[in-house]
């Protein structure tokens, strides 16, 4: 009988010793946001929009207009073509043509890694959030290393979907000398299982001419069977 409890104490105790602690309450959403998000990258290959981008410098007085289609090839790199703008040349060239030579670099060869992924960042869960009658999980997000492309803030993840539904912060890295402080928030809209980016605000304190904000209203999404996309410059019409 002696025998017997030992055996039993030390099965119990081996039991214990090898027992792995419940996982945070966040480990199970993270998953799940990963399954989700390499499912959309993979639905958004190949998938054009067109982006109206207002631009403003409040203390010079200068705005600008630009309309253009923003392309996302079969290998996920981004493209635009500009439709028109309308506005000062400075906002043209010094605000909205450095911000999309900017994204379309950090998708290009060696930038292209810049995913919301646990080789790029680390995540804190931090709880969930009701908005809008929504339930959201919210991570916190700290990037490994200092990259162009890469932002520490916050992932709002829907409950429902574990699509992403906002991504705000500070790059942690200026894709320009231009750019002294790059601050953003970008929302979607989740349609038929897919995350669309629907605006992005973005506040860009810059070393010449000081600060500066961006409005990106993104609509018209279309998945054309051939897309000829090249990054070009705004053009000028009044």
């Amino acid at each position: 009988m002696r025998a017997l409890r030992v055996s039993l104490f030390v099965a119990f105790a081996s039991l214990l010793v090898g027992a792995s602690p419940d996982p945070s309450p966040g480990t199970d959403v993270l998953e799940r946001y990963l399954a989700a998000a390499q499912a959309q990258q993979t639905q958004m290959r190949g998938l054009s929009m067109q982006v109206d981008i207002d631009a403003s410098m409040p203390k010079l007085k200068k705005t600008g207009k630009l309309q253009a289609l923003r392309n996302i090839s079969k290998l996920g790199q981004i493209t635009y073509n500009a439709l028109g703008f309308v506005g000062d040349k400075t906002i043209r060239n010094d605000v909205i043509a450095r911000f999309l030579t900017a994204e379309t670099r950090a998708t290009t060869s060696e930038e292209m890694n810049i995913g919301i992924t646990p080789a790029n960042y680390k995540f804190k869960y931090k709880g969930v959030v009701e908005r809008n009658g929504r339930s959201m999980h919210v991570f916190q997000l700290s990037p490994r290393k200092k990259k162009v492309g890469l932002f520490k803030g916050e992932l709002w993840v829907d409950a429902a979907t574990y699509m992403p539904l906002r991504e705000s912060g500070r790059m942690v890295k200026n894709p320009s000398l231009f750019l002294k402080r790059v601050d953003f928030i970008r929302d979607y809209d989740i349609r038929d299982g897919i995350a669309f980016p629907r605006h992005m605000e973005s506040t860009i304190q810059t070393r010449l001419v000081g600060m500066a904000t961006l409005n990106i209203n993104y609509v018209g999404f279309s998945r054309p069977e051939t897309t000829h996309a090249a990054t070009a410059q705004p053009s000028e019409s009044q």
